[in-house]
């Protein structure tokens, strides 16, 4: 299965890693290294996560990583994992 990162996605992604490098810039690094790879392991068993929380689709799966939530949509017309949004679960 094909990865689509969706530009919310990009842009939310984009501001927590700025916001994470203000602290310390290796750690955005690493954030988003790991976090990448969390991602491409999702094509192997792409209901690993659960149903999405803030959705009422059984294909939007809500996976959870260092205190962030990443929705994702499990697309088998397109052969694809769309890879929706990230938030902090934490903060409004």
């Amino acid at each position: 299965m094909k990865i689509i990162y969706t530009h919310i996605f990009k842009t939310e992604l984009r501001d927590i890693l700025i916001y994470i490098a203000q602290d310390k810039p290796s750690a955005s690094l690493n954030f988003k290294n790991e976090l990448k790879a969390y991602i491409n392991e999702i094509p192997d068993n792409p209901f690993k996560y659960r149903q999405s929380f803030y959705f009422d689709d059984k294909n939007i799966r809500d996976m959870t990583f260092k205190g962030y939530t990443i929705v994702y949509e499990v697309n088998f017309k397109n052969n694809s994992i769309e890879i929706l949004k990230i938030f902090n679960r934490n903060k409004p």
